[in-house]
């Protein structure tokens, strides 16, 4: 998977790879729409999936699909970390796949790798030449220098990862791309995961099925199988396939026509990376993206956020930049249920009707203060709850009428409050305690009852181990699950 800013050489630099790697006479027929292709290094196959403004990894992710093995961030060597750098890097984190920085345009004077790297390691993306994990490479798009070092070092990685597949059993994977084909009706391209496709198998998801007549390679090639990593084109769906869904493959075609009409079964549901909270060390966080009119807003309000006290839920800003909401903010939230919050700012059309159909919580505010106590209120409402103890009443002991194993038959007179049947029970002997119990039925007249008041006698079927005697006092309580402040 390939990402990185839109001007810093991603389309450049996969082009070069293509060049390098494949003649000129095999890459004539590839067409612009394919997002994806393959090379073979050292006798294995790599295959690279761009991310065009990140719509497909969105959109894949959003879908609890596994896009990736291995994430590359292109980055301008002269310009630097820019905020779609960021977004990247965020989409790569959150997606838990291993890393490759290249450090593109250094063929050009003002290129200055090290500053890069630094203004990564700002992000949290410290790469080895820093202390870090995360290997980098410099290259250049123009010159082709350094696409054997990249190539080599994407072999490496998965080496290390010890990325396997299974070329065993049906076909599974996901659809990268669709489109209508005027000649060719509803055509997608997909890449797989696991398994074998063949001529003549059925493919479903959750939207349609085909049967598989033709299969054509990422050079619009035709081939009879397609394994692990191979993106290929098929034709003729009943419907189109979203981005992002995961497909399977079938023997039969009435299995897969099953499969689509059952969205349960065929498991493509829109999974969620992450909640709005996520448990973590029984600890809740938040997760919220904020947008601002100008940058003092945004590290104002930042500033005022991060100092909300976090002992019960903690609080993670995914993403704050200047600007309206748009498209890209509404499908990173769909990654998980995360939280936009806008200030002062408004939202473009496109991503309000997305936010309207897919149920994204977008919280608009004109005031620190109100957005930061909507904030504050959010977090509450996901704050576990606390037993908090409430007493109720107290009984004087009068006698003991039967003790069977750990259960006793006690009465006595309601002296304080009232007492109510299945609450908990301290003993207090000379105001000590010196165990405590539950009340399993309570009687009136030797007739049950819910609730005995001040001044009433009653019996009552205690059971706890401590043995009571006349004279002892009964406090009663019940514990509530009551929702606190931060």
């Amino acid at each position: 998977m390939v990402l990185g800013h839109i001007d810093h050489g991603k389309s450049s630099l996969l082009e070069a790879i293509k060049d390098f790697k494949i003649t000129s006479k095999e890459s004539g027929g590839i067409t612009q729409h394919i997002a994806a292709y393959q090379v073979e290094e050292q006798g294995k196959k790599i295959t690279f999936l761009d991310t065009p403004g990140h719509e497909a990894f969105l959109e894949m992710r959003s879908r609890g699909a596994k896009v990736a093995d291995i994430a590359i961030l292109v980055v301008d060597a002269t310009e630097g970390v820019k905020p779609q750098t960021k977004e990247a890097i965020l989409h790569i984190k959150k997606s838990g796949v291993p890393a490759i920085v290249a450090l593109n345009k250094i063929d050009k004077p003002l290129s200055d790798p090290e500053k890069v790297k630094i203004e990564l390691s700002k992000e949290d993306f410290l790469v080895e030449s820093l202390g870090g994990k995360i290997p980098s490479v410099q290259v250049s798009a123009k010159t082709k220098k350094g696409i054997p070092d990249i190539l080599e070092l994407i072999l490496l990685t998965a080496e290390m990862e010890n990325l396997t597949a299974d070329f065993s059993g049906p076909a599974e994977g996901v659809i990268i791309e669709s489109h209508l084909d005027n000649f060719r009706g509803l055509t997608a391209t997909l890449l797989l995961v696991s398994g074998c496709l063949k001529t003549g198998d059925s493919v479903a998801t959750s939207s349609g099925f085909v049967k598989v007549k033709s299969i054509e390679d990422f050079q619009k090639k035709s081939i009879k199988k397609a394994f692990p990593s191979d993106p290929v084109i098929i034709f003729g769906f009943n419907q189109p396939p979203k981005v992002g869904e995961k497909f399977k493959s079938f023997f039969e075609l009435a299995d897969a026509q099953n499969y689509s009409k059952n969205p349960e079964k065929a498991e493509q549901k829109k999974e969620e990376v992450t909640e709005i909270f996520v448990e973590n060390n029984k600890q809740k966080t938040l997760s919220l993206i904020l947008k601002a009119d100008v940058s003092g807003s945004i590290e104002a309000i930042e500033g005022i956020l991060n100092s909300l006290p976090q002992e019960k839920v903690s609080l993670k800003i995914l993403k704050s930049e200047i600007g309206n909401i748009n498209e890209s903010d509404i499908k990173l939230a769909l990654t998980g249920k995360i939280v936009i919050f806008g200030f002062r700012v408004k939202m473009d059309k496109t991503a309000k009707k997305m936010a309207e159909r897919e149920k994204v919580k977008v919280i608009f505010s004109e005031i620190i203060y109100d957005l930061t106590e909507k904030v504050t209120k959010m977090m509450e409402a996901i704050a576990d709850p606390e037993d908090e103890r409430k007493d109720i009443g107290k009984l004087k002991v009068l006698a003991k009428f039967l003790t069977d194993k750990n259960r006793q038959i006690i009465g006595g007179r309601v002296t304080l409050g009232e007492i109510r049947k299945g609450a908990l029970i301290d003993v207090l002997r000379d105001d000590e305690k010196i165990g405590e119990g539950k009340m399993i039925n309570l009687q009136r007249n030797k007739k049950d009852a819910a609730l005995i008041s001040k001044g009433e006698e009653c019996g009552i079927l205690f059971e706890g181990t401590v043995s009571i005697e006349a004279g002892d006092t009964l406090s009663f309580y019940t514990i509530e699950r009551v929702k606190k402040g931060l």
